[in-house]
């Protein structure tokens, strides 16, 4: 039961693997830490097998079940569609969830390509319904606080921006591609490799630290060329990159540099990034994500140096909503941040970023990446700015 002042958010989530989990992790734990005038309920599960989906519902408290989303999309129960599906999905159901009213949630990267991210930002648009996409990084407490401080002025003109993403799992020329498991090395499935899977998050989070990346030049490689394929039983080529290495421009004037690779050993989700300014820099990894590293060249010459701040604190964001100074969150809270962030634009009316279109310019950067790495030159990304 809710109160009359509170008003349910019943979310139907399709899909129901590693992000499934951290979403629905999310809408449990938020109105507990974040008090909002909406209350999410956990109201359908949506997945391909029957039985699997069943449990997922049973451990995280869904009250229905249903393996096809178009029966999501039909009724009359559901308020916000959560899509949780491989990327070739994605445009399908985000559009048909928009006619129909529902506001959509979507994970990243948006779609398959610029045309059909463009039909899904116009539908969505059209429809005038509230959205998001998932890019949960930029809700990890130290990388807010990078935002703010590059707000402040605190780094000056900025001359640079690093960022690596690093993973070793696909090395073994044994594992097989596509099936419910093994989708993201699919194609047909993922649509790219590394580009849309890691490095998308690196891009959002560097256009939303550093505004809009003009052009890039990139290589990229396929380590392994066949896997045999799980639905077919049968040899067949790779078409996703096992590693991409770009460098660009900014439209501020800085320079980028970007890589990731699943063929880093030793690097299980290695995210970092650099950023070099005129007065300071900040540095930041996923590894120790409550810690933000800043060196200021404004400081005593004698006590210059960089320093660790230990984002616990209740004036760092989000902190405040935790624990005690001293005490770390985790990986999962980002996303409960992002949900708590979702209710708040509800309440005010404003956009939940990043939308749709925002999250599509990240789209358009990650395809002149993998057109630069065809044509061996610079490619134009036409993105603009990302709030």
């Amino acid at each position: 039961m809710v109160s009359e002042m509170t008003k349910e958010l019943r979310i139907a989530m399709i899909g129901y693997g590693f992000m499934g989990k951290a979403h629905s992790n999310a809408y449990r734990q938020v109105g507990q830490f974040f008090p909002s005038r909406f209350q999410p309920v956990l109201q359908v599960l949506c997945g391909r097998d029957e039985a699997k989906a069943k449990a997922f519902a049973q451990a995280w408290g869904y009250k229905h079940v249903v393996t096809d989303w178009r029966e999501v999309i039909a009724r009359d129960d559901v308020d916000a569609v959560d899509i949780c599906t491989p990327n070739n999905s994605h445009a399908e159901i985000a559009i048909a969830a928009a006619k129909a009213g529902k506001m959509v949630l979507c994970e990243k990267p948006l779609s398959m390509d610029v045309e059909e991210g463009e039909r899904m930002v116009r539908a969505i648009e059209s429809a005038g319904v509230a959205n998001t996409v998932w890019y949960n990084y930029r809700r990890i407490p130290a990388v807010t606080m990078a935002k703010q401080l590059i707000g402040e002025g605190r780094l000056g003109k900025i001359f640079h921006f690093r960022a690596q993403f690093l993973q070793d799992w696909t090395i073994s020329a044994d594992l097989p591609q596509g099936g419910a498991g093994l989708w993201r090395l699919d194609a047909s499935a993922a649509g790219s490799g590394v580009t849309g899977d890691l490095l998308a998050h690196c891009i959002d989070t560097a256009q939303w630290l550093n505004g809009p990346i003009s052009r890039v030049v990139a290589r990229t490689e396929t380590f392994v060329k066949e896997r045999v394929h799980i639905l077919s039983g049968k040899m067949e080529p790779v078409g996703i990159d096992d590693a991409c290495e770009f460098i660009c421009d900014f439209e501020n004037g800085s320079l980028g540099n970007f890589e990731s690779t699943r063929y880093a050993r030793g690097h299980k989700a290695k995210y970092s990034f650099e950023i070099n300014g005129e007065n300071a820099s900040i540095a930041w990894d996923l590894h120790d994500l409550h810690r933000l590293e800043y060196f200021d060249h404004r400081d005593q010459s004698s006590l210059r140096g960089w320093r660790s701040i230990h984002v616990t604190d209740g004036d760092h964001p989000y902190m405040k909503q935790w624990w005690v100074p001293g005490l770390a969150i985790g990986y999962e809270h980002s996303f409960i941040h992002h949900v708590a962030d979702f209710l708040k634009s509800l309440e005010s009316g404003a956009p939940a970023h990043p939308t749709f279109r925002e999250a599509h310019e990240t789209g358009k950067v990650c395809a002149a990446i993998l057109k630069s790495a065809k044509s061996e030159r610079w490619e134009l990304t036409g993105a603009s700015e990302i709030r």
